[in-house]
């Protein structure tokens, strides 16, 4: 599978593109939630950004462990704060999915309330168009289709200890 690398300076091009698309919206983030560890990095610049606390979200259901379960947030999205949450790719949609589901069996009046899309939002930096994921992402920076064009992305925090 071919590699693409991204640098910080393109890092920071897809922030922006994220920050540009929410602020040609009425809406505004309350709080940014970072899925560890790939969201994290641009969950902060967004936090800065737009002036809001952030925090982070384990899910990394690649990397194995358990998932974190922050069932507060899910009773603050029905409470109405606006919560924005952040990854670097939508890849096979099972990060999203993940947090759907567990938050929706938490807090069975979210899905009632139609919480996803509202006053609870997905960004992300890439999606992957071919991702299994229920909700589509508010907000990218760009799009990639990995069943056409298998490609991994390389973020600039990930292999930075390698000169290629």
């Amino acid at each position: 599978m071919k590699k693409r690398h991204i640098d910080w300076l393109e890092y920071q091009g897809m922030v922006a593109e994220v920050a540009r698309q929410i602020s040609l919206t009425e809406w505004r983030p309350d709080l940014i939630v970072g899925v560890t560890r790939g969201g994290a990095p641009a969950a902060v610049m967004l936090s800065h950004y737009f002036d809001c606390k952030m925090r982070g979200l384990d899910v990394a259901l690649r990397d194995g462990g358990e998932p974190e379960h922050a069932l507060w947030m899910a009773s603050d999205a029905v409470a109405g704060k606006k919560i924005l949450i952040v990854d670097d790719i939508n890849d096979s949609g099972a990060t999203i999915n993940w947090i759907i589901n567990d938050w929706e069996q938490s807090e069975n009046s979210l899905k009632e309330q139609q919480c996803w899309g509202h006053n609870v939002r997905f960004a992300v930096l890439v999606d992957n168009e071919a991702s299994k994921s229920t909700v589509i992402p508010s907000y990218c920076a760009e799009t990639v289709n990995k069943f056409e064009d298998p490609i991994w992305l390389v973020f600039p925090y990930e292999e930075w200890w390698k000169n290629e």
